[in-house]
């Protein structure tokens, strides 16, 4: 038998399927050799973001008139004082959302990997092609019928729950690639129907996650001038999303927050494969190292990264390994294995994890929304019973407490802006429902 080398009644809770809080201890997670990437390597990604920004206007004007996708780092006040325990709400004022549920153009987290991939993959192409001439061409030159024509000839391949695939098919499909993204059994039907009225080929799967990826990654393998958007093991989705680290360091500056040893930044991030959670915390930490503490959540039943973390099980192991279902209302999060490309950059570094079951997750999306106005969907909502309550445990002395309180909260939301009326509203009523005794 493998061994888990975990504390036992903490597995057990994790095992069994019920919301657990974990702390890492800096005990070694066996690994593979961590990719040789630091802070040159996000500087070089947001420069390529920064190239970009012509083209990136000249097709979503209206969306992002300065060519730069980005979200605001809001406070809210009334959320963090309603619900913080007590003894703690002295640091309402110190909690912020990181609000990439509204991110333009593809309105989650993933369009900072998705979209950056794609334009990884563009930018090989027009040099190749001759259709700019160097990394100081106008970009904009891109979004031509001659830049279209050359892009028509590429295939783009991805597998997805949902917001991957529709980041990626907007981006590949306004640059004229073909696309063609294949969705898990646990896809939203809308994500489904939005892919399609861009042009994308949907392929849906009756299986997880994990099979979609197999059925992506050979389609792929299979065919010419093919590109596979490797959710499990891409650098390139990985630095995308790291850039966000450069970005939420430049807000913190803006608002004149210091983040030190006394005064750390405690980051909580919605965790699926581990791509995007991954990849914000490399970032975070390239800038603010060790003062940054990162705490991922996962669904209750989808704990992958989780159970990677805290056990000594092999990187191919998944939840169902373990008895958990993988089955959760937060569909960007339904994934059974975990990214062992994020386990070896950041895993030793992750402060700490937690599960969250679906009542809860939806109570979130509705507390949110009461307090706040802010619009989410479930998986979005996973970080704030780690800011709003677990966190608060880890206070155990005069110093801690000191620490925690002294830290800025930002709990980072994925996804829900583009949630259509009449599924965001069944989703605001169920979790209302849930919060009548608040």
């Amino acid at each position: 038998m493998t061994e888990i080398n975990a504390d036992t009644w903490t597995w057990n809770r994790l095992s069994r399927g019920e919301p657990t809080f974990w702390l890492n201890t800096g005990r070694p997670i066996p690994h593979e050799t961590p990719p040789s990437i630091g802070l040159r390597d996000v500087e070089d990604a947001r420069a390529r973001w920064e190239r970009f920004a012509p083209l990136l206007k000249a097709l979503f004007p209206d969306q992002i008139p300065d060519g730069i996708i980005e979200s605001p780092l809001l406070a809210v006040p009334k959320l963090a004082a309603r619900f913080l325990p007590d003894e703690h709400r002295v640091a309402s004022s110190r909690v912020f959302v990181k609000a990439d549920h509204a991110l333009p153009v593809a309105g989650s987290v993933k369009a900072r990997g998705g979209i950056y991939e794609v334009l990884c993959l563009a930018e090989r192409v027009a040099l190749a092609e001759k259709v700019i001439r160097d990394y100081q061409d106008d970009y904009a030159k891109l979004a031509s019928s001659a830049a279209r024509e050359k892009f028509a000839r590429y295939r783009l391949l991805v597998a997805s729950t949902g917001n991957l695939g529709f980041a990626v098919g907007t981006m590949g499909r306004a640059l004229g690639f073909e696309t063609t993204v294949h969705m898990s059994s646990d896809a939203k039907t809308w994500k489904k129907d939005r892919l399609r009225k861009l042009g994308a080929i949907v392929v849906e799967h009756s299986a997880d996650y994990t099979s979609a990826v197999a059925a992506a990654r050979a389609e792929a393998e299979a065919a010419d001038n093919a590109h596979f958007v490797d959710d499990e093991q891409s650098l390139e989705l990985f630095l995308g999303y790291s850039v966000a680290g450069l970005r939420v360091a430049d807000q913190l500056r803006k608002l004149n927050i210091e983040v030190s040893a006394q005064r750390p930044l405690c980051v909580y991030l919605p965790c699926g494969v581990g791509g995007a959670p991954g990849g914000v915390l490399f970032g975070l930490r390239a800038v603010f190292g060790d003062n940054v503490w990162g705490f991922f959540a996962e669904p209750t039943a989808s704990a992958c990264m989780l159970m990677r973390l805290m056990s000594h099980l092999p990187p191919e192991a998944s939840v169902y390994d373990i008895g958990l279902d993988n089955r959760t209302e937060a569909d960007g999060l339904a994934v059974g294995r975990a990214s062992e490309l994020v386990v070896a950059a950041v895993g030793e570094h992750v402060k700490g994890a937690f599960t969250v079951a679906d009542d809860e997750m939806f109570r979130w999306v509705a507390r949110a929304h009461r307090e706040e106005g802010l619009r989410l969907e479930p998986s979005a909502a996973a970080g704030f019973p780690g800011a709003l309550q677990h966190v608060w445990s880890l206070a155990t002395t005069d110093a801690a407490r000191k620490q925690i309180e002294g830290a800025t909260h930002v709990v980072w939301t994925t996804g829900g802006s583009m949630v259509p009326e009449e599924q965001y509203q069944a989703m605001l009523q169920r979790g209302l429902g849930l919060t009548r005794l608040d």
